[in-house]
């Protein structure tokens, strides 16, 4: 966010001063007002980011102008934060029934104002970038050539946003507790991880450009792959390596194909279930294809946990089908097919002998004529 503009209504010079100076030297810009009326000029005018709003002033008080700008539709996502001289639960209760996001109470101090206010920019940040989130899932919708991944991806952004929204409302009664606050941030946070992720997701299904590709050593993108995927699980030596392919180059994008794969071993492991208690074995294998138009490699990724639930069999490529229940999940054996196969390859998923399941992702050794 640029510099935060941050208005300050009270009818007392001194507090004006005094919290101008404060912010000021936080790399804040601050607007004065001394009145209802002129705060709410002032609001138009300027646009603020956050507003300082005294509740006790004569003729329109703080609590009608908050009602005011409650009442617009421009007006209220700007965050209150009422000063007051009243220290009672009724009080307070009144300043937020009518839309505060939180209170401060006279005589002011100066470092919990701060805090409180560096608090409320960053909900405002986080809350700037989620509309963002918002109009780039809109704009990759309409050209989005796979209907059900976008409806998906619409499902589960507003069921992600419903957690971002119960955890600030959380956070609203819980001010006055540091810790809770800094706990429920997290979490918001941690959702606000899963947005973008899935936005970088849909960004990569309804790309129409062909992937630039350059020459790896297998060896080199499948141990990038098993990094990524074992540093995300805070793992050490989980996959089981078998790769006969020696010192092979393949053509292809890093990115896409260390993701892809990373996708298939976060399932392989997840494969075992969150009550598993022995051994997860993740396996790893390659093999080169040579019989067809085009020379192939296989990457085999196999596990031994509870294979593939019937229920969903014929229709585990498809978004968000899983049979995990967290929120934010059901996307990497989607997105991993769609960048095999925009690679000129695929992905097909088979019934390991003996138990579990095998994930068979092909990729062609030269680039593929449409997809260099």
């Amino acid at each position: 966010m640029s510099v935060p503009r941050i208005l300050v209504v009270d009818d007392q010079l001194i507090n004006v001063q005094l919290l101008k100076r404060k912010l000021e030297r936080h790399n804040m810009m601050v607007i004065s007002a001394y009145s209802g009326q002129e705060a709410l000029d002032a609001v138009n005018a300027e646009k603020p980011d956050l507003i300082l709003l005294d509740v006790m002033m004569p003729e329109m008080d703080g609590i009608e102008v908050c009602r005011r700008l409650q009442a617009r539709e421009d007006t209220r996502s700007i965050p209150v934060i009422f000063i007051t001289a009243r220290n009672t639960k009724e009080g307070k209760i009144e300043g937020l029934a009518v839309g505060a996001v939180d209170y401060i109470t006279k005589p002011i101090d100066l470092d919990e104002t701060l805090a409180r206010v560096q608090t409320q920019l960053r909900f405002v940040s986080i809350n700037r970038e989620m509309v963002d989130l918002q109009r780039r899932l809109v704009e990759a919708r309409r050209s989005a050539t796979i209907g059900a991944v976008t409806q998906g991806i619409a499902h589960n952004l507003n069921n992600l946003l419903g957690v971002v929204i119960g955890y600030l409302d959380l956070i609203k009664t819980v001010a006055e507790n540091p810790d809770a606050v800094r706990k429920n941030t997290e979490h918001v946070e941690k959702a606000i991880d899963r947005i973008v992720n899935i936005i970088k997701q849909l960004n990569l299904v309804v790309t129409k450009t062909r992937l630039a590709t350059q020459r790896f050593p297998l060896s080199q993108l499948i141990e990038g792959a098993i990094q990524r995927f074992e540093m995300e699980r805070n793992l050490q030596e989980a996959v089981f390596i078998d790769n006969p392919a020696g010192d092979l180059e393949i053509a292809s994008h890093v990115e896409v194909f260390e993701s892809s794969m990373a996708a298939l071993l976060h399932n392989a492991w997840e494969s075992y279930g969150e009550t598993h208690e022995g051994t997860r074995t993740v396996g790893l294998s390659v093999a080169i294809i040579d019989g067809g138009d085009v020379p192939m490699i296989e990457i085999h990724i196999e596990d031994q946990g509870r294979g593939i639930p019937d229920d969903i069999r014929d229709h585990m490529f498809e978004p968000f089908i899983s049979s995990k229940h967290t929120v934010g999940v059901g996307m990497g054996l989607t997105m991993a097919r769609h960048a095999m196969r925009h690679l000129g390859g695929d992905l097909i998923l088979e019934d390991r002998p003996g138990g579990g399941t095998v994930a068979i992702a092909k990729h062609p050794i030269n680039p593929v004529k449409g997809h260099a």
